[in-house]
């Protein structure tokens, strides 16, 4: 049974965390190989699935040490039928798939029942195609028939919420969200922004979010940034109405563009003193923020530096 569906309580305004990166950091900090990049490819696995489970002691552990909230995610970023060719998966496997990561990570919730904050099962749903080299623009109306196969199967779970994650465009974003309102899930939109602020598919991130409220009835509960460094976007939070809407950032360790990090053949994992104090540099400009992690090339210790600085940079009345 769903414990937060009908109340997300990261919309209080109270701290959450996030992970890192957890394809980048168990591949190559950890040396275990995931399939197509598909996280959730490694739940049948028993080695894979106490790596994973390993890798998530230590955010919930971190969460609860700064006394907050935890947000959750499945490992269902690839697991709809776009990848079924290249997983060499069925439709009932991907459904059966969706089931077991929601299954996993309710169990971790179960392990961590003493946190002092509350934690958010967050179904991860990724786009149509390739996030960062979207081969065709993804129409609304396409997107919400494509997404509600996957938030249909993510619906019947104890899941609490849905994330669209690293979105490349506002028109699929449109789809996930109606989609995600048809089975009364709370929905999330997290865009991802090439090096000059814009979305893949070249819409400006506030012309993004603003287009999703307009068309959605501002729908979506909140909206995040995710998959990008700092120097990428953080220019842009100048006090507009748009900048509101945004709750959660999950940036990248790495300046490096989309096309960059996907040459690399090793990890770029920038500098986790550095990515604090950017997160905690833009929270004057945007004291709203509160729900913090990392994405590509981030693991434990960004997040930790993350945690420490937000706890002293958020103003006094939201902490208390």
């Amino acid at each position: 049974m769903s414990l937060y569906r009908n109340a997300l309580p990261q919309l209080s305004g109270d701290l959450f965390l996030a992970d890192g990166g957890i394809e980048t950091d168990l591949i190559f900090n950890h040396g275990i190989e995931i399939r197509e990049f598909a996280a959730h490819t490694l739940l049948s696995d028993p080695a894979g699935r106490e790596a994973m489970a390993r890798y998530f002691y230590g955010y919930l552990a971190l969460a609860d040490a700064h006394g907050a909230g935890f947000i959750l995610d499945s490992q269902t970023w690839k697991a709809h039928l776009h990848w079924a060719h290249e997983l060499h998966a069925t439709e009932h496997e991907l459904k059966a798939a969706n089931r077991a990561s929601i299954e996993f990570i309710a169990g971790l919730r179960d392990m961590f029942a003493e946190n002092k904050g509350p934690i958010v099962l967050n179904g991860i749903v990724g786009p149509t195609s390739d996030a960062y080299a979207p081969e065709q623009r993804v129409g609304a109306d396409k997107a919400e028939q494509y997404h509600a196969r996957q938030l249909g199967w993510l619906a019947e779970t104890e899941v609490d919420m849905v994330t669209g994650v690293t979105f490349p465009g506002s028109e699929e974003a449109i789809g996930f969200v109606r989609a995600a309102r048809a089975f009364d899930l709370p929905v999330v939109i997290s865009f991802t922004v090439e090096t000059n602020g814009c979305l893949p598919t070249g819409r400006p991130l506030g012309e993004a979010i603003r287009m999703v409220d307009d068309v959605t009835g501002g729908s979506a509960a909140y909206f995040q940034v995710n998959c990008a460094h700092p120097d990428h976007f953080f220019h842009l939070f100048d006090g507009a109405e748009w900048t509101r809407r945004i709750r959660g950032l999950r940036c990248n360790a790495s300046r490096l563009s989309h096309a960059e990090l996907d040459c690399c053949e090793v990890l770029d994992d920038g500098d986790p003193e550095e990515l604090g104090e950017q997160y905690r540099e833009i929270l004057p400009a945007m004291p709203w923020l509160n729900i913090f992690g990392g994405c590509c090339g981030s693991d434990l210790r960004h997040v930790t530096r993350i945690a420490e600085a937000v706890t002293d940079a958020r103003p006094r009345n939201l902490r208390e």
